[in-house]
């Protein structure tokens, strides 16, 4: 698989720029300045655009003959003629995300205001290439069905996949990984499936857009998050956009092996954290006790009765997870680490719980302003999310850092 026809998901640029030769960039800009306050006026988005006003109004009169904005009318503060507010078009264009899992399929349509339209998790017995893009086209029809959508109101799908992607060999080490699809293109095979432009990348990097856009990672510049899916994946925020790598591998986090804090590491594939700290290590442990969990609401059951076989694996889990999050904050020196993905929450809560205590680290600090490892808030859809945001960020938002949007 290549996901190599992608650029940096978030660009470092991060502001307004006058040149007509950027006014592309210009209009993503404006977008998201208003996406993220609700609504506000011209002088006000050219204040935080850092635009001249001029160059907003050109850009504000082309958003709303494009269906992309929409006029709300002028909000009276102060003395004189209050200014006309303007918002993102809830009722303009969408985009659908997918999660490909290796038993499951997230499904989520987003209008450019980000809420969920529409959303979907179905199982998939099948995950070969033959067999996926088919059941792609067929949810993202279905959901644009069940909202009332013509076609031509989707700006396009973003599709997430765990990798790691173009690794000779590699492609077996994990449990996650889907077979079949080694030498193939699958972005081709979804745009001709479904008629879109597709955006293809893996579901860690995907999972943590999600996370910085709709979840515990909104006001965050620098965070890293561990997301179990299947497997389990790293994703890395650094200066408000996300870190990929030469060929979008960075954070293949489930095939390191480390030292559990009480026991013996072990040598390759055998050692790997993904044997142990993923989905599905805990349903392959679960299934040895005679107890098997298809879904997230299963786990929250078990968890519920407290089944001894899901808490011996909470406690393995932050074994294995304690030096990991030490390693990652020596590394990447983030403002926390997020733990989320496909668990309940009750059980992520358990696993943060028993991290205590923690390896010194860089992170090691009595004025820190969040603890050193949270929860996320946007569960298994995390990573449709980020893929839904995919072709978003092509067409609407230069993701401007938090900190340059919200003075």
């Amino acid at each position: 698989m290549s996901t190599r026809n992608r650029k940096d998901l978030l660009p470092r640029i991060a502001i307004g720029s006058n040149p007509e030769r950027n006014r592309a960039h210009n209009r993503r800009v404006v977008l998201e300045v208003i996406r993220m306050h609700g609504h506000l006026g011209r002088t006000e988005i050219a204040r935080r655009a850092k635009l001249t006003a001029q160059a907003v109004a050109n850009i504000v009169e082309e958003l709303l003959e494009d269906g992309l904005l929409i006029e709300l009318g002028r909000l009276r503060s102060g003395r004189g003629q209050p200014p006309i507010q303007f918002a993102v078009n809830p009722d303009g264009p969408m985009t659908a995300g997918v999660e490909i899992a290796a038993d499951h399929m997230v499904s989520v349509l987003l209008d450019l205001s980000g809420r969920i339209r529409e959303q979907s998790i179905v199982r998939l017995e099948d995950t070969g290439p033959q067999t996926v893009p088919g059941r792609v086209a067929e949810e993202v029809q279905r959901m644009l069905e069940l909202v009332g959508a013509a076609r031509e109101k989707l700006l396009g799908i973003g599709v997430v996949m765990p990798g790691p992607f173009e690794i000779e060999g590699m492609s077996s080490v994990g449990p996650a990984t889907l077979p079949g699809w080694t030498g193939t293109n699958p972005r081709a095979l979804l745009a001709k499936a479904t008629g879109y432009d597709v955006v293809v990348e893996n579901d860690a990097t995907a999972a943590v857009v999600g996370e910085r856009l709709y979840g515990a990672g909104r006001q965050l510049g620098n965070f890293c998050y561990l997301y179990f899916g299947v497997g389990l994946g790293l994703g890395v925020i650094h200066d408000g956009r996300p870190l990929r790598g030469a060929f979008g591998n960075a954070g293949e986090i489930g095939h390191v092996g480390l030292v559990p804090r009480n026991g013996l590491g072990r040598s390759g594939p055998a050692g790997a954290l993904e044997r142990f700290v993923s989905v599905f290590a805990l349903r392959e442990q679960l299934a040895l006790a005679g107890i098997y969990a298809e879904t997230v609401q299963d786990l929250q059951n078990l968890y519920d009765k407290q089944n001894p076989t899901l808490l011996t694996w909470i406690d393995t889990a932050a074994d294995y997870l304690a030096p990991t999050v030490a390693m990652l904050e020596n590394i990447f020196d983030p403002e926390t680490v997020i733990f989320g993905g496909g668990l309940p929450d009750a059980v992520l809560e358990a696993v943060i719980d028993r991290l205590d205590p923690l390896p010194v680290s860089v992170a090691t600090r009595d004025k820190r302003v969040l603890p050193r490892v949270i929860r996320g808030q946007t569960g298994q859809l995390t990573a449709a999310l980020g893929a839904a945001a995919l072709p978003l960020l092509d067409t609407v938002s230069p993701h401007l850092s938090v900190s340059e949007i919200s003075n």
